[in-house]
């Protein structure tokens, strides 16, 4: 009977190898154990083993999500002192935080002066996306501009484009910080037009809409990108104190106090 088991257990890992069932294989042991042990069912065992394959499953796919929208560093929402962020920020949080706008493919402007939390809010909502489920990529304006020239002259700007469109959060940081030449203003309007109205997409930017005309160099090209990108979107002003002047301040305080 013991050798009939242990016949029964070996069947059950190889068919897990076969399936790729790494979590079945792991945990085996552990759950018959512990299913003897309540003189559990055969369905609660089955059902309790398959959960540990769809938790682990589920904690890798999360994992994965994270690792290619390729955050700069990880900051979560929580982190942020609410407090501190401009008011305008307080009052949108609650609601930004829900992710309401990425089921309904609205934009996310966050537009204000340097070190205010524009770009730690944009990596919170996009790692909570992540966790969520949503397939997120993050990217600084310049850095976009480049891959679309590089992607341009390799001839692959159409795979480019495929996967572009199909996240369902891109976040694009520093909007204002670089200027560009004609080429580059062209193929982030092309590309950002192409998820209006459709996917979500969070700009920040320390300049107001008013001074856009000074990175696009092109007066209606600028007007299209506004309206474009403004449609029917949240927009945020991060306008305020500076969060890292702040630290920066405290941090020379406790230097003193040594």
């Amino acid at each position: 009977m013991s050798h009939l088991k242990s016949s029964w257990r070996e069947q059950v890992i190889e068919f897990s190898k076969d399936l790729k069932l790494p979590s079945i294989r792991k945990y085996l042991e552990e759950q018959v154990k512990e299913s003897a042990l309540k003189d559990a069912s055969y369905e609660e065992f089955l059902a309790l083993l398959l959960q540990k394959e769809t938790d682990a499953r589920q904690e890798t796919a999360k994992y994965n999500r994270i690792r290619r929208a390729e955050f700069p560093y990880k900051k979560h929402l929580e982190d942020l002192r609410i407090e501190e962020l401009p008011p305008d920020a307080q009052k949108g949080y609650k609601l930004l935080k829900t992710l309401d706008f990425i089921k309904e493919g609205k934009n996310i402007i966050l537009a204000g002066s340097p070190g205010t939390g524009k770009t730690h809010m944009s990596i919170g909502l996009g790692m909570k996306a992540c966790v969520e489920g949503y397939k997120v990529w993050f990217t600084t304006v310049p850095l976009l501009i480049n891959r679309l020239k590089e992607c341009r002259a390799e001839k692959s700007l159409r795979a480019f484009q495929n996967r572009f469109e199909k996240y369902d959060l891109v976040i694009a940081d520093e909007m204002g910080y670089i200027s560009f030449d004609k080429e580059g203003a062209e193929l982030l309007f092309t590309h950002l037009s192409l998820r209006a109205g459709q996917k979500s997409t969070i700009i920040t930017t320390n300049l107001s809409f008013e001074r856009w005309g000074e990175i696009f160099q092109d007066p209606v090209m600028t007007a299209a990108m506004i309206d474009r990108l403004t449609h029917q979107a949240y927009i945020v002003n991060m306008n305020g104190a500076s969060y890292r002047m702040k630290e920066t301040k405290q941090w020379l305080e406790q230097q003193k106090l040594v």
